[in-house]
């Protein structure tokens, strides 16, 4: 259940020492859990009420409640669908119509509210036809915000499953039939989603913690080999390739120029440069350089401007255009991962155990949430009107995204290193303890949770109706709704 607390401090001043030393190995190297004394790694975690007998299992949570109103008739819905179902006769024939409507509500849900951002998609529980198609890059978007525009699955399984003959270190990327991710044996995989066969795998000389983006029939991928590569999205053959001073640890984003001629990629590296590259031949448009390394990928706003954090301690916000600083804004300590962009605010963790708020056109942050044991380590992920954040407390905690009070915060068995995902009623992360949770995002409620017996350290991907996401045991999961229409 999530604990109810309230628990934002002022801003510190000064920064934090004696985190970071310059030529440490990067802080995002996923690491396997434990459980019980025993590594979570290629075993199987049995559900708390029964024994999964080494298969994967589900434990869900949410039941079923009453629509607002309905007469005198009791039609169950799903809990968080704010539309009353509607009568359609009196009489003698509203009890027959009224058993039907059950009937069909069991199975699709209560409907009467057109889907809108934000809203809950009825047509998800009414015809199976979702609305997130791709996941083409990290976070689902340049914005960064790890939103997805569906309702989650409420009845998932372990559709089928992918040995990645290494432990998976990068969040996976979906486009056209096929899901592309990373290893730390150094492979980019491409599976077909579906025959769920390998389609083809190029093998680099480090760990792929970059998470692949997928546009214009290529794939674009960098790896710890200090090399970012473009590779045909049906072959893998090489089509370009371009080397940094250090490694590329994070994902890189698709965009049009400013005038829309062209095509660019945005990467940045641990040498502290962030690049923009033409897509078609990885010739540089412009660079911005730092003074430290950079662990995350750069988020795209509204009114052509990028941000991202690095190992100064700085939010960068710069020119789309032509690279050229904006802003920048200083916090306590080293950002260490992506940050998550909305409506002109950034929001990023740092080794000073902080989440961060900041406007991109500030000199100082919005506000700073801290709670006490604490150590954020996932990429936010944003929605309306929260920001949620996992941590090594083993909680995923929620902040309102406007003050940065502390509005509920989520337990699990192990540390959440998983960036969560948040649908349009719950928020979907993995933790250590080997399972992939949803718990609703008003109030951080359990809906469900899901047995698959690896460290989840990475984040989760969504497109189709499939949850998608790796474990540190080598296994791909393809998760999605029993029942439902595949």
């Amino acid at each position: 259940m999530a604990d109810q607390q309230r628990n934002t401090r002022p801003l510190r001043s000064g920064r934090r020492t004696g985190i970071w030393q310059s030529g440490v190995i990067s802080p995002l190297r996923i690491s396997h859990g434990y459980f019980g004394g025993r590594t979570l790694a290629g075993s199987r975690v049995p559900c708390l009420e029964q024994s999964c007998r080494n298969i994967p299992c589900v434990t869900p949570l949410k039941e079923l409640v009453y629509c607002e109103r309905i007469e005198h008739s009791q039609l169950p819905m799903a809990r968080d669908h704010p539309t009353p179902c509607n009568v359609l006769a009196d009489g003698p024939v509203r009890s027959l119509i009224h058993w039907l409507l059950a009937v069909l509500v069991l199975v699709t849900g209560c409907g009467g509210k057109k889907d809108g951002p934000g809203t809950p998609s009825a047509g998800v529980h009414e015809s199976g036809a979702w609305r997130t198609h791709e996941w083409p890059m990290t976070r689902g978007g340049k914005e960064l915000q790890g939103r997805v525009r569906d309702r989650v699955v409420q009845q998932p399984v372990v559709e089928w499953t992918f040995s990645a003959k290494g432990a998976v270190t990068s969040e996976a990327a979906i486009s056209n039939g096929i899901v592309v991710f990373g290893n730390d044996e150094g492979a980019v995989i491409a599976v077909d989603m579906l025959t769920k066969k390998e389609r083809w795998r190029i093998n680099t000389k480090d760990t792929v913690e970059a998470t692949p983006a997928i546009a214009a029939g290529r794939v674009f991928a960098g790896s710890n080999d200090g090399v970012f590569r473009a590779l045909d999205a049906g072959t893998g053959k090489q089509i370009w390739q371009i080397e940094g001073e250090e490694k590329f640890p994070t994902g890189g984003v698709v965009v049009a120029s400013p005038d829309g001629t062209d095509e660019w990629l945005l990467v940045n590296g641990y040498d502290g440069v962030s690049r923009c590259l033409r897509t078609r031949d990885g010739m540089e448009v412009w660079r911005h350089e730092t003074q430290d390394y950079i662990n995350g990928t750069p988020a795209i706003m509204d009114g052509g401007l990028v941000a991202f954090g690095g190992c100064d301690s700085v939010i960068h916000v710069i020119h789309l255009k032509d690279g050229s600083k904006l802003s920048q804004v200083p916090t306590a300590a080293q950002i260490i991962r992506s940050l998550t962009s909305r409506d002109g605010m950034v929001y990023a963790v740092n080794h000073a155990d902080q989440l961060v708020a900041a406007e991109v056109k500030a000199n100082k942050p919005a506000w700073v949430y801290e709670d006490d044991g604490a150590q954020f380590l996932t990429i936010p992920a944003v929605d309306e009107a929260r920001v949620y954040v996992g941590s090594r407390d083993k909680h995923l905690h929620a902040v309102d995204r406007l003050n940065g009070k502390q509005l509920w915060k989520f337990k699990t068995g192990g540390r959440v290193e998983s960036s969560p995902l948040v649908f349009d009623d719950a928020v979907v992360f993995g933790s250590a303890d080997g399972r992939l949770y949803a718990v609703d995002k008003q109030d951080g409620r359990e809906i469900w949770r899901l047995d698959l017996g690896e460290n989840l350290a990475v984040a989760a991907a969504f497109a189709g109706g499939r949850i998608v996401i790796g474990g540190a045991g080598g296994t791909l999961f393809v998760i999605g709704e029993g029942g439902m229409r595949k």
